[in-house]
């Protein structure tokens, strides 16, 4: 469903590009790549925050080691939290522990704006927001409210996952958000005992995707022990480097995120030339 009247889509103050982050289902690593993403950024050169608006499932606090509650200026001005160098705010940190959420839309609609919009993020070269799976209402509220440079759309190499991808880029699509590209997590694994590569889940599927339509693809993620253990204990692989086990591929999904962002920057600024 494209903005309807009256319903602002002002880029947030201090942020140059909003990146969200999503999957057509849930179960595909969607957060570990938002996370290890946002961290690669950072050590990149960059000035990043990550939005965790997945309310229902909101594992960014775990996987950065952190449950320091944000600080409230007042009534519309919220301090993030910060880890490992990037400024972030989840739902996580508000409703600690095991208690439930059961909202309706409207207050789904009302905690993403004010993450949006009351969080003083400061100077952000990146944004990062963390959606849930899915193509549900907080994926409509950040569409509407929010100018978005553009979507990575995280899969893995199963047929089951890539059937919900296309629903996935589909909706962006069908509410002109730029496919940034397809990610596929979970891609391969490495050997360490032959040296030889294992596809678990299948291999190349992401790949096909992209080119069905037509969109970049950002790299593969591969399996790698680190990389789950990195999530579980709060110690991101991406925070230790491009060298540690698992973030050669992270990092370079990381760069070709960039370069995807500076492509659809140029283009949206580049004079239109009309032909007499």
């Amino acid at each position: 469903m494209p903005p309807g009247p009256g319903i602002t889509k002002a880029p947030i103050e201090g942020v140059k590009n909003l990146i969200a982050v999503a999957s057509g289902k849930g179960g595909v690593g969607k957060t570990t790549v938002a996370v290890n993403l946002a961290i690669a950024l950072k050590n990149l050169g960059s000035a990043v925050g990550l939005l965790d608006a997945d309310v229902y499932g909101p594992n960014v606090p775990v996987m950065l080691g952190t449950n320091q509650q944000p600080q409230a200026v007042d009534e519309r001005t919220i301090i993030p939290v910060e880890a490992y160098g990037v400024k972030m705010i989840s739902m996580g940190l508000l409703n600690p522990g095991d208690k439930p959420l059961i909202w309706r839309g409207p207050m789904l609609h009302s905690v993403i704006q004010q993450f949006l919009r009351s969080v003083r993020w400061g100077e952000l070269d990146y944004l990062i927001v963390d959606l849930p799976p899915g193509t549900g209402d907080v994926q409509l509220t950040l569409i509407q409210s929010a100018a978005i440079t553009g979507a990575v759309v995280v899969t893995t190499p199963s047929i089951v996952s890539l059937a919900d991808v296309r629903k996935a880029v589909e909706m962006f699509r069908q509410v002109s958000v730029e496919i940034l590209g397809v990610v596929e997590n979970m891609s391969y694994f490495a050997c360490p005992h032959c040296n030889g590569r294992i596809d678990v889940f299948g291999h190349g599927e992401g790949q096909t995707m992209a080119r069905m339509f037509g969109v970049p693809f950002l790299g593969e993620i591969e399996i790698d022990p680190q990389i789950r253990i990195g999530g579980d204990t709060g110690k991101p692989v991406a925070a230790f480097g491009e060298d540690a086990p698992g973030g050669k591929s992270i990092y370079a999904m990381a760069r070709a995120v960039v370069d995807r962002v500076q492509s659809v920057n140029a283009s949206a600024t580049a004079p239109v030339v009309q032909i007499l």
